[in-house]
């Protein structure tokens, strides 16, 4: 893991793997330095606010090959599979379009960062027949809800906006509202789990 100092209160740790990151969110999570005022993660960084030798001391006499488990919350989001990509997304895996919803419903994912969009989670924890290449031309109108996967992660389109990923179905559930305390419904850390609805 390598430090960046980011301006004068904050620095980004770079760190090896997502695996490595996520560990190091967790144990700053449940140490709570003092001085240290947020902790962003990202798909290989972990952005540190406010007193970052706090930070460091922390993580530098952690095991982070078995960080905290903390207390993470449940979601679960209905979908509907219906998605445009659906049939892609089975004759790559080499199954049935009910064997892909049964593969990605049947596998509990985690939050591992957010970004992209307000709202946007990015979801760990994707089976390895699902986990697919982005497609090679990307929409220029995703619609709010959609479900898709890309790579080794799954997540939910919070609003209207371009994206490549593979689109397995939508929900009805906003991922994001201004006016919510908190606005964003998924959080790193957050354990999520997607259920088939006709």
């Amino acid at each position: 893991m390598r430090w960046r100092r980011c301006g004068e209160d904050a620095a980004l740790l770079d760190c090896d793997s997502l695996d490595q990151m996520r560990a190091a969110h967790a144990t700053l999570l449940a140490a709570r330095p003092d001085g240290v005022t947020d902790v962003v993660p990202g798909a290989r960084s972990l952005l540190v606010i406010g007193d970052v030798a706090a930070a460091r001391a922390v993580l530098d006499g952690a095991d982070l090959t078995h960080p905290p488990a903390g207390d993470p919350r449940e979601v679960t989001l209905d979908v509907h599979y219906d998605g445009d990509d659906l049939a892609l997304v089975a004759a790559d895996a080499g199954c049935s379009e009910d064997a892909v919803v049964d593969l990605h419903t049947g596998a509990g994912y985690t939050v591992a960062f957010t970004g992209f969009a307000p709202g946007f989670g990015y979801l760990t924890g994707l089976p390895s027949p699902l986990r697919q290449p982005r497609l090679d031309s990307p929409r220029t109108r995703v619609p709010a809800g959609a479900v898709g996967l890309a790579g080794e992660f799954t997540g939910v389109y919070p609003r209207e906006s371009p994206g490549g990923w593979r689109l397995l179905g939508h929900t009805t559930t906003p991922l994001f509202d201004p006016h919510a305390d908190p606005p964003a419904l998924l959080a790193p850390g957050d354990r999520v789990r997607f259920r088939s609805v006709r």
